[in-house]
């Protein structure tokens, strides 16, 4: 299957924006109303790995179904990248989906899972949503800013909490088995210099930080569909995201944000000691 890759950027005027985050925000919707009435309806998965559990429901497959068909009518020129159905090249911009971030929340009825997308424009995705719908929440960031909008809420700018001090940060991440053995020394003394840890947030735990609720927040094994969404959310909320030595982190891979830079920089150093 073809990979997405850094490739040459793709300048987007502010309308192109705005318009395609009207474009991503409605459409996330859409496919929310498609999935939910499986949600809590005991939904079975089938396995993708042979090694491990890594589900896919009926959930997953519809939603991503309809997000490629609204981007197809809208976007005909526009790549997309998907985590059920792959990679299809277009002029360089794509769309990147996440149908169901958090399947295993998904199935067992739990509310920590979200849907993700974002437009990439080769180089970092210029705008991201990530969509609750069971909560109603709208998680939305473009051009250094990001809101939250609830229901038929009016919208409101998320702000990342001001911790700089690592003994007082909430510490959010999905599987602690999830880390390798190298990677799992790095996480518990991390886990271990922060006041709180809870587990089990897979995308809301970004959601939650951009809120200024957790104020670091880090996984492992990351693929661009499960981050690309949050980083313009985080970014535009004050928040810092990269990979466990500082790099981009729009390819996925070990990724770690925190609420600001000066919290970031010390979370870096205890990965990294």
């Amino acid at each position: 299957m073809a990979q997405l890759k850094h490739s040459e950027k793709i300048p987007l005027s502010q309308e192109d924006l705005e318009e395609g985050l009207r474009f991503a925000k409605n459409t996330l919707q859409l496919a929310g109303k498609e999935i939910l009435p499986l949600f809590r309806s005991n939904l079975d998965g089938e396995n993708k790995i042979t090694v491990g559990y890594d589900p896919v429901t009926l959930a997953d497959r519809k939603s991503e179904a309809l997000i490629r068909e609204e981007i197809a009518k809208h976007y005909p020129h526009h790549g997309v990248f998907g985590e059920e159905e792959g990679y299809a090249v277009g002029n360089g911009l794509t769309w990147v989906i996440d149908p169901i971030d958090g399947t295993r929340g998904f199935m067992a009825g739990m509310l920590h899972w979200g849907m993700l997308l974002a437009l990439f424009d080769g180089e970092t995705p210029v705008l991201g949503v990530a969509y609750q719908p069971y909560t109603g929440e709208l998680f939305y960031g473009v051009a250094n800013s990001s809101w939250l909008q609830r229901g038929n809420e009016r919208e409101k700018p998320l702000k990342t909490s001001s911790c700089v001090d690592l003994k007082l940060a909430f510490l959010g991440s999905t599987d602690e088995t999830l880390f390798d053995e190298a990677l799992k020394e790095k996480f518990l003394k991390l886990r271990n210099a922060v006041r709180v840890c809870r587990l089990g947030g897979d995308c809301y735990s970004y959601c939650a930080l951009a809120m200024g609720g957790l104020d670091v927040a880090i996984d492992p094994g990351l693929k661009p569909y499960d981050i690309q969404a949050l980083i313009p959310i985080i970014k535009g909320a004050g928040g810092e995201i990269t990979t466990f030595d500082g790099g981009n982190p729009s390819m996925g891979g070990d990724v770690v944000a925190s609420a600001n830079l000066t919290l970031h920089r010390k979370v870096l150093e205890v990965l990294n000691d």
